[in-house]
């Protein structure tokens, strides 16, 4: 495992800090796994080999939206600020700005 995600001394970082860190790293890689595998469907010809490609791409999708549960609830303010935004219809810069004002800004 690489430990680049460390961008302090890991001996000074607590357990959890560290398990951040995996976990945001694992959601990078997550997206970087989504992203891959749908450029690939996108040019794949074989309808068998896109099917698998498309199994694979949700299974990457699942581990992205635990990674982010985790994350969310590990971080109050971002589950809050993510209930204000996600799943809703309109401008989503819109609501992130409102979402702001209203758990940052009270």
């Amino acid at each position: 495992m690489g430990f680049e995600q460390y961008h302090e001394p890991v001996e000074e970082l607590s357990k959890e800090i560290r398990s951040f860190a995996h976990v945001i790293v694992s959601l990078g890689e997550e997206a970087e796994a989504i992203n891959w595998y749908e450029q690939r469907m996108a040019v794949e010809a074989d309808d068998a080999a896109r099917a698998i490609m498309d199994n694979a791409q949700k299974e990457e999708f699942k581990h992205f939206l635990m990674d982010l549960e985790w994350l969310f609830r590990k971080k109050p303010l971002w589950r809050a600020l993510g209930k204000h935004i996600l799943f809703h219809d309109g401008d989503i810069v819109g609501l992130a700005e409102e979402a702001e004002e209203k758990e940052i800004h009270g």
